[in-house]
């Protein structure tokens, strides 16, 4: 079984980032909306209805789900030329689109010598080329470059500003924190959670309180003896839970504990999803024993 009771909405105006392990159903869920797949139950629905009923798809939804999917013999333009001739439109926007992405300048150039990076803009532009209401986006940051990240951070944002529903799948949480507004999270084929960005990291964030001490064995010691629960990060950081931060600094203080930092702990997109996705992971490489008094960093 892929997808089990599969069931969320993306809603227009905003980026919602899709993010499960290797396995949950995300590829399997947009293909199902595609209709490349068939699912035994229920529905997908683009704009209300199923997606073989659209005339003119492309003008309801694009899509990228494979940036090697093009005919490598063919030239950028002229792989969009034939989708917007699909669609009734004329070779002027595929122009804009290629333009819109950054590959004006390589127009004429066979999409076979592309870079992975130079596919995955060719891809966009031709999820684009039906100026659609509707964008899903499968892994769109793999292959680009730093300024390509950052080009299409914006991009996407700026997509969902205009009022189109832009789904994003992607296994990079650091690039979800800044694009995405809301994030659906996926295992074993269901949905797991459904929610806000700030409102996942401020779930995972809790209590929390992040220390930073030149003694850490010490400040450890002191703070576990009242019954919170201490956690190394690295060489000279701790997270602790049970303890207010103005009672982590009598604390210390009245043990001699020097510490540089004591501050509520702001988690980070990568923590919630680990948190909300521990049981969902299928496949698990066993952790390399460490040497005493390493931590995972590697500080010792």
């Amino acid at each position: 079984m892929a997808l089990d009771g599969m069931t969320f909405a993306v809603r227009p105006g905003r980026v919602t980032g899709f993010v499960g392990p290797n396995g949950a159903g995300k590829s399997t869920t947009m293909r199902v909306v595609l209709g490349l797949d068939t699912a035994d139950e229920g529905s997908a629905l683009v704009g209300g209805r199923p997606y073989a009923s659209l005339r003119r798809p492309l003008s309801h939804v694009g899509a990228l789900l494979d940036a090697a999917a093009l005919q490598p013999s063919r030239t950028a333009r002229d792989h969009l030329l034939w989708l917007a001739h699909s669609q009734g439109l004329t070779g002027r926007r595929a122009d804009e689109v290629m333009e819109q992405v950054g590959l004006g300048s390589v127009a004429r150039r066979r999409a076979g010598g592309f870079s992975l990076g130079m596919r995955q803009r060719l891809g966009i532009a031709a999820a684009l080329i039906g100026d659609p209401p509707v964008l899903m986006l499968d892994e769109p940051f793999n292959g680009l470059d730093p300024e390509g990240i950052v080009w299409i951070r914006g991009f996407l944002r700026s997509l969902a500003a205009e009022g189109r529903a832009v789904l994003v799948s992607s296994h990079l949480m650091s690039e979800l924190q800044d694009t995405a507004g809301h994030l659906v999270v996926v295992g074993r084929g269901r949905v797991v959670a459904d929610a806000g960005v700030a409102e996942l990291i401020a779930a995972a964030s809790r209590d929390r309180v992040t220390l930073r001490t030149t003694a850490r064995p010490e400040a450890m010691t002191v703070l576990a003896g009242t019954g919170a629960t201490v956690a190394a990060v690295d060489r000279d950081t701790l997270t602790v839970s049970g303890l207010a931060a103005g009672r982590i600094v009598e604390l210390l203080n009245g043990h001699a504990v020097p510490f540089s930092e004591v501050a509520a702990h702001r988690a980070t997109l990568e923590e919630a999803y680990m948190e909300l996705t521990r049981d969902a992971v299928e496949f698990r490489a066993a952790m390399t024993p460490l040497e005493p008094g390493t931590d995972r960093e590697g500080a010792r």
